[in-house]
């Protein structure tokens, strides 16, 4: 469905939010389409100048292309009669504004899932996806979508994604070709960086949750310190009609204060009889996990006894699931819903397990990046395979999140009998300049390793390493197929395809 505002329209929402430090002409040129990338303008677009990579010929080329109106926190004295300029305080809150401006108010008409966390937010989109899939499937409604680290569907696109959460002016694009697609649900992981710059302003989702905390993106172009990435993730409370919280995870004090601005909060535990979703018995054969749950205190639910087999491997994902069944139950979804989507559930190079052909040699792929994540990751080896060793192929990103790399190298050196450090997306940044780093913290933690910056050729040689007794750890990439080289993402086999290939 074609959209169409004018530009006054935009300068008096930038107004009313306090945003504007000078206009250069107030016009009614129609505004049919907005942006931030340049390659994407056409005649009537609104385009935004945003980010510290943007250069002056992205904006001359923009207006080529019949751009209306430019944003932009730098006057660039480029405005004409045919497109004006706006100069505001904040390009990133204008970029909320002016997508909820363009597209009005969305999320009245497709229920918006949200889940923030520092660890497990993929696992559990994708959860949710099954679930919503199956219900649909059963009910006549079309596939739920999705917006998360790994893929963004929304009815008419299904790509692969390089940001958690879209930008705001991506994030209704898809949601409002979700609702032109019949579309009744749409699960996103909702980042800090997101909720910190406004990505998200003006959504309201039916149904939140909040997974865990732990120490993470802590760097001077991420958040100051871990008070301000805590923070950061509390703002949405203020965004949900309803809302899930783990019980288990630390940060109960200021969770439930901030649980103050939330109308309902629904709570999940495996600890904790008095949640409303309670998890226990849990079991785990041959990587397949199954517990029992029961769910009350939520409105369609009386006091519900149901038993659940997680389609993915390991007991570390026992807290997704948990929050999944809270966060569907809110939704109204019949148990036996959740149970079959759960049953068949599979999140894309989160904890993917490969066997050699004769099933003695395993490596596990995972998204896992974070001290929280590869602690999870350890803890669940430690109960399924107490006897093998453990070999890692693993690297940190460049340009932020400075305190993983003395994190992970130190686990890599306490828990792993061989490290490999390689490049994970390392950016502007050295690649060997990061390992290098990194490698410090592994052999002041007492474990071996070495350096192959190449990542297939690390996961390659890994698996020469590996015996009957070791298994392999490949966490950070999942089945992404790109590396973030400089400002370029660059096409690479993925970690799934490569272990795939050598393992055999």
């Amino acid at each position: 469905m074609s959209k169409e505002r004018i530009v006054n329209d935009f300068i008096r929402a930038l107004e009313e939010a306090g945003l504007i430090l000078s206009v250069s002409c107030e016009n009614d040129n129609r505004v049919t389409s907005i942006t931030y990338n340049s390659k994407e303008v056409k005649e009537g677009t609104l385009f935004a100048c945003k980010g510290v990579h943007f250069k002056e010929q992205y904006l001359d080329d923009a207006i080529q292309k019949g751009a209306v109106c430019y944003v932009s926190e730098k006057e660039y004295s480029k405005a004409t009669d045919k497109c004006t300029e706006i100069i505001v305080k904040d390009i990133r809150q204008a970029m909320s504004i002016i997508s909820e401006t363009f597209y009005e108010n969305l999320s009245d008409e497709i229920a918006m899932v949200g889940i923030t966390g520092t660890k497990g937010k993929s696992t559990t989109a994708y959860f949710m996806r099954y679930i919503l899939d199956d219900y649909m499937l059963a009910t006549g409604g079309n596939r739920s979508a999705i917006c998360s680290g790994i893929v963004n569907y929304d009815g008419v696109i299904e790509e692969d994604s390089h940001l958690t959460t879209p930008e705001a002016m991506e994030l209704y694009f898809h949601m409002d070709n979700a609702i032109n697609s019949n579309i009744k649900y749409m699960t996103m992981e909702v980042s800090s960086q997101a909720l910190k710059y406004g990505r998200v302003d003006g959504i309201t989702f039916e149904v939140g949750c909040f997974l865990n905390i732990g120490t993470d993106h802590i760097s001077n172009i991420e958040h100051t310190d871990f008070e301000d990435y805590f923070n950061s993730k509390l703002k949405l409370f203020e965004k949900c009609r309803h809302m899930c919280i783990n019980l288990d995870c630390e940060g109960q004090e200021e969770i439930k204060l901030a649980a103050q601005n939330c109308p309902d909060v629904i709570t999940f535990s495996r600890k904790d009889k008095r949640a409303n979703v309670y998890g226990y018995d849990v079991k785990s054969s041959h990587g397949k996990v199954s517990f029992k749950a029961n769910i009350s205190g939520v409105k369609g639910y009386k006091d519900t006894l149901a038993e659940f087999t997680l389609g993915t491997f390991g007991t570390i994902n026992i807290e997704n699931a948990l929050s999944a069944i809270s966060m569907s139950a809110v939704l109204g979804v019949p148990v036996s819903f959740i149970q079959s989507g759960l049953a068949k559930a599979i999140s894309p190079g989160r904890m993917e397990v490969f066997y050699s052909e004769d099933g003695n040699r395993i490596a596990v792929v995972d998204y896992a990046h974070n001290k929280l994540s590869y602690e999870k990751f350890f803890e669940t080896i430690g109960d399924e395979f107490p006897d093998k060793k453990i070999i890692i192929v693993f690297g940190c990103p460049g340009g932020k999140a400075f305190a993983r790399r003395e994190e992970l190298g130190t686990i890599a050196g306490e828990r792993c009998t061989y490290s490999i450090i390689t490049e994970e997306d390392a950016g502007e940044e050295s690649v060997e300049k990061i390992c290098e780093e990194v490698a410090t913290f592994v052999r002041k933690a007492g474990g071996d390793c070495e350096i192959i910056t190449d990542r297939e050729e690390a996961i390659k040689k890994a698996i020469s390493l590996m015996d009957d007794n070791t298994m392999l750890f490949v966490p950070g990439k999942g089945r992404e197929t790109t590396q973030k080289r400089g400002i370029e993402y660059v096409k690479t086999l993925s970690d799934a395809e490569a272990v795939e290939k050598y393992l055999q």
